[in-house]
């Protein structure tokens, strides 16, 4: 009896060493998935690298684990992640709402799956949209040929644009059937455009996040891509499908703080506009009013929405939902109700900024962005009432590792409110107040060649004094050097300011319109008014 117990034993020994080892995944409930190989970076297969997957190297990709359920007629799917993100976003925490449970839902609806670092991924600098693009492709074929099979991809924000160069510019198509992109910023986002601004230059560069990944989302930019894109022989060759949503995250999150600012150019999702999420060749599939920009890539929120276009290789109306129409973009003449400043601080010494609040703003929200912690911000209100943030937290957006505090105000007193900053260190800030229940001013650019004239038409100004409004262009050109002009003044009935916006060379030029005057009643007024264009040949 005791020989054969040992008998039994080393059998049952001999089994588990040679079974497979999976470890448990991030959800502890399926394997991580695994990385295959890497995609060098001018595309050349590179030797496998050994498991486990938390490789953050580009070209580094991973297959997910197999599902016991495993449905063989359903295409496999390739997440695509955003700006300044990688591979693990699918399967770890997210910004504001947990762990992204993606993978896992894939994974229990029998889905194979795959996964892709991208240039972003190391955390330094984000990668334009044809370097991710180029990088991707390489990796699209080695999928395919794992899979045996075209592949699905779902990609968010940045990724979108960034699969479509990989299958449009870089001939991936021929890999892949459909695109499901979720927030994507297909049309730029203008807190792109506020990023590359005169004002906000200083702490951009401190923060080391001016970089080609950010730049090529400015509206300008991104015009540029389209053209580029829309118009190429392959854009057609697949279907794609997008997605939004208009809710702006957690109250005070760097997501609310983008959505008040994006209010100026429609509904939002706290970084992207929802008419930017659009493809004119595309089906959009949904806009949702409870997703904001981190909870639109979470499989529990928003799979069930988009896997009736997953479960298959071609569409299908049977099983596709109907289209459903984006909100309509209203960048042809952005309304506008900010107040912006920024540059260097002074150490040790407290650097004073005036804000004009003129009277009937329901709110007004104050919001420093610094590079350093510590920074302190005071408010003061006219009649000399002294207000303090009422949170500090970090920047996760475009100014990512920024400090940002956040002063709110309902019914702020008319007149000139200070904003007081002092640091112990080198720093710069950004100042941006948004004025709610305030539309007042619409700026109006057409598209431009190298000598153009930006017309500012202004509606709505019935209580400032037309006679007291004055207006002045910054302009930062592709190459960062900034040039100032006045904006004149016509005699026309609507107070129309004209300027001239020209260029030497073709490029996205960044453009900030300052306004300053009075009310009729004599308190002051002020506004800023931020937008790239792309300047052809």
């Amino acid at each position: 009896m005791q020989k054969r117990r040992q008998v039994w034993l080393m059998l049952l020994v001999s089994v588990l060493l040679i079974m497979p080892y999976q470890t448990v995944g991030a959800t502890g409930k399926i394997p991580d998935p695994q990385p295959m190989g890497q995609v060098s970076f001018d595309g050349a297969q590179m030797e496998a690298l050994p498991a486990p997957g938390n490789s953050t190297t580009p070209g580094t990709w991973f297959i997910g684990a197999t599902p016991a359920n495993a449905d063989l007629s359903k295409p496999p799917i390739v997440f695509v992640q955003g700006l300044h993100s990688r591979a693990q976003s699918w399967w770890e925490e997210t910004n504001y709402h947990g762990v992204n449970d993606m993978y896992e839902t894939a994974y229990n609806k029998g889905y194979r799956t795959a996964f892709v670092q991208l240039y972003d991924a190391p955390g330094g600098d984000a990668a334009t949209p044809m370097d991710n693009g180029r990088l991707l492709a390489g990796m699209l074929e080695k999928i395919y040929n794992h899979f045996g099979q075209k592949v699905n991809i779902v990609a968010h924000s940045k990724g979108g644009p960034d699969s479509q160069a990989a299958l449009i510019h870089y001939g991936a198509y021929r890999y892949v059937n459909k695109v499901v992109t979720l927030g994507s910023p297909h049309e730029g986002s203008h807190l792109a455009d506020l990023a590359y601004s005169s004002w906000a230059g200083w702490l951009a560069a401190l923060l080391g996040k001016q970089d080609p990944g950010t730049y090529s989302l400015q509206v300008g930019e991104m015009a540029k891509y389209r053209a580029q894109t829309d118009n190429h022989a392959n854009a057609r060759l697949n279907k794609y499908y997008t997605a939004a949503g208009t809710s702006w995250g957690p109250t005070f999150s760097a997501l609310a703080l983008g959505g008040a600012y994006l209010s100026q150019y429609g509904e939002n999702d706290g970084l992207v506009n929802v008419w930017s999420t659009d493809l004119p060749y595309g089906t959009h599939l949904f806009t949702a009013s409870d997703l904001d920009h981190d909870e639109i890539r979470i499989g529990r929120a928003v799979f069930s929405k988009i896997e009736s276009v997953l479960r298959t290789a071609t569409a299908t109306s049977a099983t596709e939902p109907k289209a459903s129409q984006p909100s309509a973009a209203v960048n042809s003449a952005d309304k506008q109700e900010t107040f912006v400043r920024g540059g260097a601080l002074p150490i040790s010494k407290q650097l004073v900024q005036q804000v004009p609040v003129e009277p009937g703003v329901k709110e007004a929200i104050f919001t420093v962005r610094t590079k350093a912690a510590d920074t302190q911000v005071t408010l003061v209100s006219p009649s000399g009432k002294v207000l303090k943030p009422v949170l500090k937290s970090k920047d996760q957006a475009f100014f990512r590792g920024a400090t940002v505090q956040v002063i709110r105000v309902a019914k702020p007193e008319a007149g000139n409110w200070q904003v007081k900053l002092l640091s112990k260190q080198k720093d710069a800030y950004l100042l941006t107040t948004h004025f709610m229940g305030k539309a007042t001013v619409e700026l109006d650019l057409p598209a431009l060649n190298k000598q153009s004239s930006a017309e500012l038409k202004l509606k709505g100004l019935e209580s400032v004094d037309l006679a007291s409004l004055t207006g002045k262009i910054k302009v930062v050109d592709p190459q960062g050097q900034v040039k100032e002009m006045a904006l004149n003044k016509t005699k026309k009935a609507d107070a129309t300011l004209t300027g001239a916006v020209s260029g030497s060379q073709a490029g996205v030029y960044n453009i900030t319109v300052e306004l300053s005057g009075k009310t009729k009643d004599g308190q002051p007024y002020a506004r800023t008014l931020v937008k790239s264009v792309y300047i052809g040949k």
